[in-house]
C-alpha cells in the first residue's frame, strides 16, 4: 500500500484538504497514510494517546469479528490543531469504516458477534471513537451516496472552513507495531507534535 505524508496543520488549525503548491494533484484528502505514521503523527498528548488507544481497541474487535479488509476514514476534531484553536482537548475520534465481510459471514453473523461495533453511541462510550460502519458489498448506488455523504460531512468544518482527513487501511498487520508505538508514547505522555 502506497502512503503519503501527512500535511502540517495550517493557520487555520486543520490539515489543508489538497496540495497548495499542486492543486490539482492526486495528493489530497483523504490522505491515505500508514497506521504507524498515523500513531507517530498524533501521539502529541497523554490525552490523544489515551483516544489512539481506544482506536487500537476499536480496530481489535472489528478484526475480532472478522472484519479485516478495507480501510478507515478518520477524521473529526482529533485532526484538528484544537489544543490552539479552542484551547481543548479532542474528545473522541471520528471513524467510518468501509469493510468487506468475510468469506461466508453475512451482516446477521458479524452484528451478533459484537453489536456495539454498530452503535456510533456505543463505540463512542467504548472506545472514544464515534464510529460508522459501511459494507462495501452495498448496492453501488448506496456506497456512492455514503462516500459522497462523508466527504461533503467532512471536508469542512462548521463554520465552512476547508479542511482534510486521512484514510488507513483496514489490515491488522500493523497493528501491532502501531500498539508499541503508543505504549511507548503513553509512558512519556505524548510528544511534541508539529
Amino acid at each position: 500500500m502506497s502512503t503519503v505524508s501527512i500535511p502540517n496543520w495550517g493557520a487555520q488549525g486543520v490539515i489543508p484538504p489538497i496540495d497548495t503548491i499542486d492543486p490539482t494533484s492526486a495528493n489530497r484528502s483523504p490522505y491515505r497514510v500508514s497506521l504507524t505514521d498515523f500513531i507517530l503523527r498524533f501521539a502529541e498528548t497523554s490525552e490523544r494517546c489515551g483516544i489512539l488507544d481506544g482506536l487500537l481497541k476499536y480496530r481489535k474487535a472489528l478484526h475480532g469479528v472478522g472484519l479485516i479488509s478495507g480501510f478507515q476514514w478518520v477524521n473529526g476534531s482529533f485532526l484538528e490543531h484544537v489544543e490552539v484553536t479552542e484551547l481543548r482537548a479532542p474528545n473522541d475520534i471520528d471513524v467510518v469504516t468501509f469493510y468487506r465481510l468475510s468469506e461466508g459471514a453475512t451482516q446477521a453473523t458479524v452484528f451478533a458477534q459484537n453489536a456495539t461495533l454498530f452503535d456510533h453511541n456505543q463505540t463512542k462510550a467504548t472506545y472514544h471513537v464515534d464510529g460508522y460502519p459501511v459494507d462495501l458489498g452495498a448496492k453501488p448506488e448506496m456506497l456512492v451516496k455514503y462516500s459522497a455523504y462523508w466527504y461533503s460531512v467532512w471536508s469542512h468544518r462548521r463554520n465552512q472552513a476547508w479542511k482534510g482527513y486521512v484514510e488507513i487501511d483496514l489490515c491488522p498487520a500493523d497493528d501491532e507495531s502501531a500498539a508499541r508505538l503508543l505504549a511507548s508514547s503513553q509512558m512519556t505522555g505524548g510528544k511534541n507534535g508539529p
